[in-house]
């Protein structure tokens, strides 16, 4: 079964034998999706699955979440502060501030026009912390 669960999270039959310390941030972010998987879920909840990670290593996890979602027709409840992400990966986006549903939508509607203050805020926040904006203020 761990070969199989390998197989699914696109690593090498060898990372049986791996211990965590010698995998990089990316292969133990699909070891742990490989956990996550091995009971055949219908639903999967993600915690801020790629805030550790750096951009390059954020878009292979990613693209292959949207992958495997596909593959065995998964369900997410993705949680992140990164809007950029949510943007990426989810059809539905709810706002929570303070605890409390503020705004909620398609994602792609709720980014072109949201209608709470804190929703802009968080949207406008992004964009000047996203790497692009990052790189056109160097």
């Amino acid at each position: 079964m761990v070969e199989t669960l390998l197989d699914i999270v696109q690593l090498p039959k060898l990372f049986k034998y791996r211990y965590p310390h010698e995998l990089s941030g990316g292969q133990k972010q699909r070891v742990c999706i490989a956990r996550a998987v091995a009971l055949n879920p219908k639903l999967l909840v993600l915690d801020e699955p790629t805030s550790a990670l750096d951009v390059s290593v954020q878009a292979q996890v990613l693209a292959f979440l949207r992958s495997l979602r596909d593959e065995l027709d998964l369900t997410y409840v993705f949680i992140s502060h990164d809007l950029a992400v949510i943007r990426q990966v989810c059809n539905r986006t709810l706002v929570m501030q303070r605890g409390r549903v503020v705004e909620q939508g398609e994602t792609e509607k709720l980014f072109l026009n949201p209608d709470h203050d804190y929703t802009r805020a968080l949207i406008e926040s992004g964009r000047r912390t996203s790497p692009a904006a990052l790189q056109g203020r160097m």
